[in-house]
């Protein structure tokens, strides 16, 4: 009896204890956030959501992405997405631009008209046009600086830059095209006179250009500074003006982006690990670029990856390009000749290396000799009955 006594007593007082308890100061987080979520909807311009559910648009991933735009007194939702129909976009692909880039509902019909006329100057077709804005909407919708951008497209149109270049590039590097066209104009006048300055010919000149222009456009933003600085840096260093321009043609407007400081840096990094002069180590740079173009931490990295795998400095100063490779890369090339017999470490880096089409045709080489039969499968067999 004393025991359900003690147990009834206990009870009350835990019972007396919780109704003492003040309620929680704060909500829980969850509700904050429904409350926050409720609160913004609320402000929303209704029309401006009625109108994308039509669509039909996913108006949860807009409120994720860029929930400012549903704020917006003024939008032109179905003004944009009549555009995006002309040029042949179905209610699919419109929502899908619409979801990926909300904020091409605030932008004014008649920009969008104008960015279209733009872009059609280094289009084919409606066709082609509509599938570079369903992959690149940001891109398209940026409406800034439309006379200059109209500019620029025409002056790399001089230059004979192909248009499918031009249309990349105002889809991936967007910012040439916000640049004042007389500082592009500048530009491309610098890289041509410091093209020449260390030897280059005039023939080769355009053709170096162009390559450089479509493989790195972002040269464009560098300073004439800049490209002044490296060029001295490099011959402070030792390098002819033949080897600028074998590194220059190489590199192409990589070299550019290169300060004198990181340069420094990954010379005498290369120097001490390979353990060599500075004629010789002229040498390894103009056969391997990236010797200067990797920072030292990603040198430092692919170096080890090589070590691990067993090969040796003695291997990779022999064939230097083999440090472009990841060591993922490296890798899964390795297990792939060793799949076959072939161990790297106790021969040539050279079927190592290479691009990824140059490695394959390699490795089938390498398999073909292993599988080749040693008879002629075709010939009969003499058997006696």
């Amino acid at each position: 009896m004393l025991w359900k006594l003690l147990l009834r007593s206990q009870s009350c007082r835990l019972c007396s204890f919780k109704k003492m308890q003040s309620p929680p100061k704060y909500r829980p987080f969850l509700a904050c956030f429904t409350y926050t979520t409720d609160r913004q909807s609320s402000k929303e311009n209704t029309r401006t959501v009625e109108k994308l559910y039509k669509f039909p648009v996913d108006i949860r991933k807009i409120r994720r992405l860029k929930g400012w735009v549903l704020l917006e007194d003024k939008t032109y939702v179905e003004e944009i997405a009549s555009i995006l129909q002309e040029l042949g976009a179905d209610e699919t692909a419109v929502a899908s631009i619409l979801e990926r880039c909300p904020e091409a509902i605030v932008c004014s019909p008649t920009a969008v008209n104008t960015q279209r006329k733009l872009w059609q100057l280094v289009c084919k077709n409606e066709e082609e046009l509509i599938k570079l804005i369903e992959q690149f909407p940001e891109s398209f919708f940026t409406i800034k600086d439309q006379e200059n951008q109209k500019l620029n497209v025409q002056f790399f149109q001089e230059l004979e830059l192909k248009n499918v270049v031009i249309s990349r590039l105002l889809t991936t590097a967007s910012n040439v095209f916000h640049n004042p066209v007389e500082k592009n104009k500048q530009m491309v006048r610098i890289l041509q006179e410091s093209y020449l300055d260390v030897g280059g010919s005039e023939a080769n000149m355009k053709v170096w250009l162009l390559k450089l222009l479509s493989q790195n456009p972002f040269i464009l933003l560098n300073s004439p500074a800049a490209i002044k600085e490296t060029l001295e840096f490099l011959q402070e260093q030792g390098f002819t003006s033949f080897e600028i321009l074998q590194l220059l043609s190489k590199l192409k407007g990589f070299l550019f982006q290169l300060c004198p400081r990181s340069i420094q840096n990954s010379i005498s990094f290369s120097k001490n690990v390979f353990k060599c002069t500075d004629h010789d180590l002229k040498q390894l740079v103009l056969k391997c670029p990236a010797l200067l173009y990797y920072s030292v931490p990603v040198l430092e990295d692919r170096m080890q990856g090589l070590l691990r795998e067993g090969i040796s400095i003695a291997q990779i100063r022999e064939t230097p390009m083999v440090l472009e490779l990841t060591p993922q890369i490296v890798q899964y090339r390795i297990r792939k000749l060793n799949s076959l017999g072939y161990r790297i470490k106790d021969g040539h880096l050279a079927n190592l290396n290479g691009s990824k089409k140059e490695f394959e045709a390699n490795f089938g080489k390498i398999q073909a000799k292993k599988v080749r039969p040693l008879f002629n499968p075709v010939a009969p067999l003499n058997v006696e009955e």
